[in-house]
C-alpha cells in the first residue's frame, strides 16, 4: 500500500461530505488552443474520482421518555442514512459548493451530497 494511500485512512469525513479527486484538466482544448492557467477552476462544473465518503444524514433516535428529551444516554448510537455515493465513482458536482484542500501536495475537494450532480459506476450495470 502506498504512503500516499495511509495517509488519506487517516482522514474521516463527516457528515454527508464527500472527498473528492479531481480529475486533471486537459492543456488545450479540441482545436488546438492551449487554456491558460486556472481555467479550469473557474468553470462551474468540475468532475473527480472520489476517494472518502462520511457516514451519512444523521438520524435523529426517537426516545422513549420525552420529558427529558434533553439528557443523553450512554448507551445511545449515532445513526445515519448512507450516501448514494461510493468510493471509486466519477462524480461530477457545482464547484461553488465544492472546498478545495491541499493535503500532501495533492488537491482535492470536499463536497456535499447536494451539490453532486451525477455520478457514473463502473460495477453496476442497469437495464433501461
Amino acid at each position: 500500500m502506498s504512503k500516499a494511500k495511509l495517509e488519506l485512512d487517516r482522514l474521516i469525513v463527516v457528515g454527508d461530505r464527500v472527498l473528492i479527486k479531481p480529475l486533471t484538466s486537459p492543456e488545450k482544448t479540441g482545436a488546438g488552443l492551449f487554456l491558460p492557467p486556472g481555467y479550469k477552476e473557474k468553470e462551474e462544473i468540475q468532475s473527480g474520482y472520489v476517494v472518502k465518503c462520511g457516514p451519512g444524514y444523521p438520524i435523529p433516535i426517537p426516545l422513549e421518555n420525552d420529558s427529558e428529551s434533553w439528557k443523553q444516554t450512554d448507551n445511545e448510537q449515532s445513526r445515519y442514512m448512507p450516501l448514494q455515493t461510493k468510493v471509486g465513482d466519477k462524480a461530477i458536482f457545482l464547484q461553488k459548493s465544492a472546498i478545495e484542500i491541499i493535503y500532501h501536495k495533492e488537491k482535492y475537494f470536499i463536497v456535499p451530497q447536494q451539490a453532486i450532480l451525477l455520478l457514473e459506476r463502473e460495477e453496476e450495470s442497469i437495464d433501461y
